[in-house]
């Protein structure tokens, strides 16, 4: 069956199969956003969609997870061992009182472990609170009594970081740890061995969950205080589907492909760009532990036959820096990579062009609605610098402070409109907050920019990275695009910096490329590089070199403690 542009229809499982797969190449972007519906079942659940769908039927014996281990041994499962074990796992998390609505906390590295909580957890209709392993404890301490989690699952090594603080965590009944000495460990320690599931039965069946029933509370970073809670509903899944099969070239339909991200699986894009949209496509998702490095995540790809992965900006900065990667790794199976997160210089395009010629179709999105805009070099091209423009599903504006839409080429908030699919339930606990997030019929995004005649956004900079300086409203992000378009920047971080007479300055800090030395001669160099590429008030008046990044727990650049340490610096003024 062929489908034309206005033919193409996508509704419930059908996106499955043909329609926006055989889209590719001969589909419009207009076509596809005319016709393009969305429907998702009253009662859903996002494990019954992923794997059990596949256990049942002929993709059961096909591997579903491939889980490379410390020592370099690899763990492979298919779709009905996934199936049978994440059932026995809801049969141990069950006996220990788990059921429908209770949270369970999840506190794991990438591997089995995660995957079958998830899966069980999902299955018993709980939900899930992943928490990142770069959480400190003062920051878990909090998500885990903010959530009210009944039950954790924790690798050993994790749990050693707050075993100390278990009184604090006043709801908090049973203590699930993972990890090769966890079973000496829980005797001793009063908590439970996680490899109990493999003498239990299997849970069966799944439990009956309306697609608006919460399914996971994710804890990220704000401008301000501590991480906030983030709940989604089963729904969601089905909102990801067009945005992931676009922004992966238009191939998730194609069979035996093999997914893998460098991100925690306590992100929503480990979660969904990767591990739950993988599993509803009947793919191979791949799990390492293994820390990030530019070479070795190439090894992996390699190794494993990975052919999409979703990779974040400062992940790929680096791995640009790599200038013949193909020469290195020449059985390389890459055919798309996903990218979002923060704003990816379009010098890194060119690289993956030049030296990969594999394309990367950049994304935007929040936490709390996701997948936005982007990119699909397949439908449409890419405007290098743009954010792409808006996903199937997914209708955007750019409004000022009073909630009026502005005209194509004016700045703005950028904001989606409040039936997105992909719209959270709300903060936990925080309804204050949630209606503040409302305007009209927009969720706002805190993200300023424009869109220009061809339905392209431009991103300017967050509410509170937007450097005002002598009158001027300065979007950092085009002046870290222009400065790592230099073939002397690895990387760079831009950040308003107290002045007393401009308000602020532009600050730049940079990672020199390999082969350039920091010196007062490069740091002149490159603010005429920005004021002749940019504009002369845009210029960075101070540079600052660096030899590494703080990251957040998502994987950017932490500018928020850049801005924090420039106030400090500079006599207490506030960082905004």
């Amino acid at each position: 069956m062929s489908e034309t542009a206005g033919q193409l229809r996508l509704t419930g499982d059908r996106m499955t199969r043909a329609a926006i797969e055989r889209a590719a190449g001969t589909a419009s972007y207009d076509g596809l956003i005319a016709h393009f519906s969305l429907n998702v079942p009253p009662r859903y659940n996002m494990a019954a969609d992923t794997v059990l769908r596949h256990s049942a039927g002929p993709l059961n014996d096909a591997t579903a997870l491939l889980c490379e281990e410390d020592d370099g041994t690899v763990r492979d499962l298919t779709y009905a061992q996934l199936d049978d074990a994440s059932a026995r796992v809801a049969a141990l998390l069950h006996g220990h009182g788990i059921g429908k609505g209770d949270v369970i906390a999840c506190y794991l590295g990438q591997g089995l472990e995660a995957a079958l909580t998830y899966l069980a957890g999902l299955r018993l209709g709980a939900i899930i609170a992943p928490l990142s392993q770069l959480y400190g404890p003062e920051t878990v301490d909090h998500a885990l009594n903010d959530s009210g989690a009944r039950l954790l699952v924790a690798d050993a090594a994790l749990w050693a970081r707050i075993a100390e603080r278990r009184p604090n965590f006043k709801q908090l009944n049973t203590v699930i740890i993972a990890g090769a000495t966890a079973a000496a460990e829980a005797a001793e320690a009063g908590t439970v061995a996680f490899d109990q599931w493999r003498d239990l039965p299997p849970q069966s069946g799944c439990a009956d969950t309306a697609a608006e029933d919460p399914a996971l509370l994710l804890y990220t970073s704000g401008s301000t205080g501590l991480p906030k809670g983030i709940l989604h509903a089963h729904r969601i899944l089905r909102g990801y589907l067009a945005s992931v099969s676009l922004f992966y070239e238009l191939q998730m339909c194609e069979p035996r492909q093999v997914l893998w991200t460098a991100s925690d699986w306590s992100w929503v894009a480990g979660i969904f760009n990767v591990m739950l949209t993988g599993w509803f496509f009947g793919h191979t998702v791949v799990a390492s532990r293994a820390r990030f490095d530019e070479k070795e995540a190439f090894a992996l790809m390699q190794r494993f036959g990975v052919t999409h992965c979703f990779l974040t900006p400062t992940a790929l900065k680096r791995m640009a820096g790599l200038r013949a990667p193909k020469a290195d790794f020449p059985d390389l199976e890459l055919r798309a990579i996903g990218t979002g997160g923060e704003p990816l210089p379009g010098a890194v395009l060119d690289w993956a062009d030049r030296t990969l010629n594999v394309p990367i179709n950049e994304f935007y999105g929040l936490t709390e609605v996701n997948h936005l805009i982007g990119n699909c070099r397949a439908l449409y091209p890419i405007k290098p610098g743009s954010m792409g423009r808006a996903y199937p599903g997914h209708t955007m504006a750019v409004i000022d402070e009073n909630g009026e839409m502005l005209p194509d080429g004016e700045e703005g908030e950028i904001v989606a409109r409040s039936d997105d699919p992909t719209l959270f339930l709300g903060y936990w606990n925080q309804p204050q907050r949630t209606s503040a997030m409302r305007i009209g019929n927009w969720v706002r995004t805190g993200d300023f920019g424009c869109r220009d005649a061809d339905g392209y956004f431009w991103y300017r900079g967050r509410n509170d990275d937007l450097i005002k300086s002598a009158g001027y409203r300065i979007g950092p992000a085009e002046i870290e695009d222009a400065l790592v378009r230099h073939d002397a920047v690895a990387e760079a971080a831009v950040v308003g910096s107290p002045d007393p007479d401009r308000g602020q300055v532009v600050k730049a800090f940079i990672r020199p490329a390999r082969g350039h030395s920091p010196n007062d001669a490069l740091a002149k160099e490159l603010q005429q590089h920005v004021k002749k590429t940019l504009a002369f008030y845009k210029y960075p008046r101070e540079i600052e070199f660096v030899t590494d990044f703080k990251q957040t727990s998502t994987g950017k650049i932490d500018r928020k403690f850049l801005r924090k340490r420039e106030a400090e610096r500079k006599g207490g003024q506030s960082a905004r």
